[in-house]
């Protein structure tokens, strides 16, 4: 039985890839400081801990055959909020891994390494990063690239992992969803702009069919690329009720605008993402409708405004 340390492994993209390998004949061990949480509640083996806590960190290390490193500050606002604690945690962390681990690495960075560009993207093509969380992923990329290491560029997340870890609402499908849902309106900035997209449960269905091939490199990771506006359309028809887009001239200031190919995954892995925009909406409107969440306002489900408040301590 492979020893998997899944750091970060308490959070929105963990929870599903812990649920994806704890019955799979695998020892289990998650590393996290529950930045976003107040309990860890799942019948994995837990470890309080932050990964800049070099010393306990590395104790687990040695027990690892693979290490699923998950922890991150993640989007382009909440990588703004304390730049400082964005390099060490993206960045700096990811550096002393390759210096202290020498299994099997499983790396999530993100498509939003491209930029702007137009065309379809695949690995090869060149790299924009426009913000300092693409900046510090790609940096934790090179440094990661003479690793047995396989790194998941990830599209735009969406959907529900899980039924214990914190939800995010600050991702577009989410988000959306939520506006449609309580104000019968969407208001689209743009629109035109493209995004490629990802369910939350398709990550870990990636991680599990990549454990045990002996491979390694970067690997574009998406089920489809939307534009917003098309986006908007899907989730509007996925409600009973009347619902208005409203679009405006004004461009969102995110200029991220890319589309990319994960068929370097797919047919090297024999592998296809099943979970839809329509499934991820279903999610969240029957999270909505059931009452299971008392405020979708809450800041600790947006990661820019959680740590605006709280910091990364």
């Amino acid at each position: 039985m492979k020893n998997i340390l899944l750091v970060g492994g308490a959070g929105y993209v963990g929870g599903a890839v812990s649920d994806e390998l704890c019955n799979k004949n695998f020892n289990i061990r998650i590393y996290d400081n529950l930045l976003y949480e107040n309990t860890f509640l799942k019948k994995i083996e837990f470890i309080y801990g932050d990964i800049r806590d070099k010393r306990k960190l590395k104790i687990h290390l040695n027990w690892a055959d693979i290490v699923i490193w998950m922890a991150a500050i993640v989007g382009d606002g909440a990588c703004d909020v304390n730049k400082e604690d964005t390099i060490e945690i993206n960045s700096k962390c990811v550096k002393w891994l390759s210096n202290n681990f020498d299994g099997k690495i499983i790396f999530f960075s993100t498509c939003s390494v491209y930029g702007a560009q137009n065309g379809i993207l695949d690995e090869n093509s060149q790299l924009n990063p426009l913000s300092l969380y693409a900046k510090t992923k790609l940096d934790a990329e090179k440094f990661l690239k003479n690793k047995n290491a396989i790194i998941f560029r990830l599209g735009t997340l969406f959907g529900v992992g899980d039924t214990y870890s914190r939800l995010r609402m600050d991702l577009v499908v989410n988000y959306l969803t939520m506006k449609a849902h309580f104000n019968r309106e969407l208001t689209i900035f743009g629109g035109n702009q493209y995004r490629p997209l990802l369910h939350v449960k398709d990550v870990a269905r990636a991680v599990r069919a990549a454990i045990n091939v002996n491979r390694k490199g970067i690997y574009n990771l998406k089920f489809d690329n939307y534009k917003i506006l098309d986006l908007a359309n899907i989730i509007k028809k996925s409600f009973k009720s009347k619902i208005k887009i409203k679009k405006t001239k004004m461009m969102f200031q995110d200029t991220r605008n890319y589309k990319v190919s994960s068929n370097f995954f797919n047919k090297t892995f024999k592998f296809k993402p099943k979970y839809d925009i329509k499934y991820g909406v279903k999610q969240i409107s029957e999270l909505i409708n059931s009452n299971r969440i008392k405020n979708f306002d809450d800041i600790r489900y947006t990661n820019q405004l959680y740590l605006k408040k709280y910091g990364t301590k």
